[in-house]
């Protein structure tokens, strides 16, 4: 009988504690949500560039960093996607400009398109100082990718990508090392057009992505040749392509004068795709490139509509918007 009459009061107190258990989970669960929703919210949606500055590139670097480039004088931007702070920590000795950028964590080298002055340059952005730069012979160098052995610039006036060779531990190659590869294949070039324009690159190196801002098209194209295949979009097009970013298996294409960045999903191949998805957002004003920091998408507004690339910017407020 002893036994009999302690086993429920045992059986409610497990209840209990168990109970207890759940109750605490919930609500440390709960504490985390909250505490997660806060950090995301504290995040600004857009962040101040210096007036005037005339972006064009951005690019995400180490822990919150990211850079933006200058269409004005080639200057480079660090800010914080947290804070939202940020000051401009290089600037040419010399004329420049800066267009797409792509960073090495390796290195914690930038590469920089250097536009219409058909070149590319490498800033340290531990220390602030060019590390070594190109002149390609280019038309108008506008964005690079780096992979594992290499950084490509892609050529919009011209059918050339230019190749720098990178060594093991990322060190650029010297200029007698650089190579001009031919896009050929599929690859539409119309002169006079804005051709070949932001550049990705397949997580393992093999293979390289270009949009056609011109023709709306996109290609997968080999790196060693230069030979280009059109992705199949199904009939879809990517008008106005400008900066591109690979997450996965999804291409982020931002289209420029069309305010949007479309979400193209490609197969595992990358040889066909479609248009999932387009992204806008009210406060763009004509983004060109876009990057990312953890899962949230950030765009730069070029304002193009106000600030012609030939023209001056004074006066003229810029931005980065983080993308819902």
């Amino acid at each position: 009988m002893q036994h009999k009459t302690i086993f429920p009061f045992l059986l409610l107190a497990l209840l209990f504690s168990a109970c207890q258990r759940d109750s605490l989970n919930e609500t440390a669960l709960t504490t985390t949500d909250a505490t997660t929703l806060e950090n995301r919210q504290s995040y600004p949606d857009l962040i101040p560039l210096p007036d005037g500055f005339k972006p064009e590139g951005i690019v995400a670097g180490t822990g919150s960093d990211f850079y933006v480039g200058s269409l004005a004088d080639g200057s480079i931007y660090r800010g914080d996607f947290r804070t939202g702070s940020g000051e401009v920590f290089y600037t040419p000795d010399g004329a420049n400009t800066a267009v797409g950028m792509s960073f090495d964590s390796r290195t914690k080298y930038l590469f920089v398109a250097g536009g219409g002055f058909g070149t590319g340059y490498i800033v340290d952005t531990r220390t602030g100082t060019e590390v070594v730069s190109y002149d390609f012979g280019g038309a108008f160098v506008n964005d690079v990718i780096v992979t594992k052995d290499a950084a490509y610039f892609t050529d919009s006036f011209t059918p050339y990508i230019y190749k720098v060779p990178l060594g093991p531990t990322g060190s650029p190659a010297d200029a007698a090392d650089v190579e001009a590869i031919e896009l050929g294949g599929d690859f539409e070039f119309v002169p006079g057009n804005f051709n070949a324009n932001g550049i990705e690159a397949i997580p393992d190196g093999t293979a390289l992505i270009v949009v056609n801002g011109g023709t709306g098209d996109l290609y997968l194209v080999d790196p060693e040749t230069g030979d280009a295949t059109l992705i199949d979009l199904n009939g879809d097009s990517v008008n106005n392509g400008d900066g591109i970013l690979l997450v996965g298996k999804t291409l982020y294409v931002v289209q420029n004068f069309l305010n949007q960045i479309a979400e193209v999903k490609l197969s595992t191949d990358y040889l066909t795709g479609s248009v999932e998805d387009i992204l806008t957002d009210d406060d763009f004003r004509i983004p060109t490139t876009v990057t990312r920091h953890g899962g949230t998408l950030y765009a730069v507004n070029a304002r193009f509509d106000v600030a012609p690339p030939q023209s001056s910017a004074e006066g003229i407020e810029f931005n980065v918007v983080r993308v819902d």
